[in-house]
């Protein structure tokens, strides 16, 4: 089976670090030309260079932008179509975890959390999806976490923005799929990156981040955090025409650590 993005275009949010940066990256060997969004530019220029340096001939754009406020979503998306021309693939990558007891969380924090995650995601599908609809080939990629399915306890803001971002993906999912527009979510476990590297300096100074790694490793099935690459392999696979009879799922990709399917 050839899982191939030649000749496709990619915008992906949240894209200069950890899982977005792994999609982009393979977004782009595999034949896609790519835009990339965050906050910080030097980050994000990076990013751009490692990408580019890995991928010769691709076209890598590099937006700088803060998807949480909704004015900046306009401005952002027609940078990205003035580098590309197109968008053919969508990934609302963009987020972080945000986590207390129910009582102790402000409205502010549910605002931004909300703002970043699912208002984003809802924002850059309404400017993405006609243009997919009308040349009939569309991939829109929502990347959550398996709080989504399974919320737990001190959980919120994170698992109820995660909870209507599945709820969104497969209202979409019926609408595009007349149009041969494809929308599914993937759900996330723990997985080696950024946030894993800022959590190892709060909860465990005293452990090397590899030993760290390993222990919370431990707590999986499959025995081991995973890495941003493979949680790349399944969106690439979903984002190809290899997955022409796939959408509205939210697939885990969590080496089983989630308790529901």
């Amino acid at each position: 089976m050839e899982v191939s993005l030649q000749g496709r275009t990619a915008l992906i949010t949240g894209g200069s670090r950890g899982l977005g940066l792994a999609m982009a990256s393979l977004f782009a060997r595999s034949g896609a030309d790519v835009a990339i969004v965050a906050r910080r530019p030097d980050v994000l220029e990076e990013a751009r260079a490692q990408i580019a340096a890995a991928a010769p001939g691709r076209t890598i754009a590099a937006v700088p932008g803060d998807v949480s406020k909704g004015e900046q979503i306009q401005p952002i998306f027609d940078k990205v179509l003035a580098a590309l021309g197109r968008v053919d693939i969508l990934v609302n990558n963009a987020g972080t975890a945000q986590t207390g007891a129910f009582e102790s969380i402000a409205d502010e924090t549910w605002r931004y959390d909300f703002d970043l995650k699912l208002f984003a995601a809802i924002r850059f599908c309404r400017l993405a999806l006609p243009a997919m609809k009308e040349r009939r080939w569309g991939r829109v990629l929502n990347v959550l976490n398996t709080h989504a399915k399974a919320p737990p306890p001190n959980g919120a803001p994170t698992a109820v923005t995660r909870a209507a971002g599945m709820a969104l993906t497969k209202v979409l999912a019926g609408e595009c799929a007349p149009h041969n527009v494809l929308v599914n979510a993937l759900c996330t476990g723990i997985l080696v990156s950024e946030q894993w590297e800022e959590r190892h300096k709060k909860l465990a100074p005293d452990k090397t981040f590899e030993q760290f790694v390993s222990d919370e490793g431990k707590t999986v099935p499959i025995g081991r955090m995973g890495n941003p690459e493979e949680f790349a392999n399944m969106a690439c696979f979903l984002a190809s025409d290899a997955a022409s009879y796939i959408t509205g799922c939210a697939i885990n990709v969590d080496g089983g650590r989630s308790p529901v399917v």
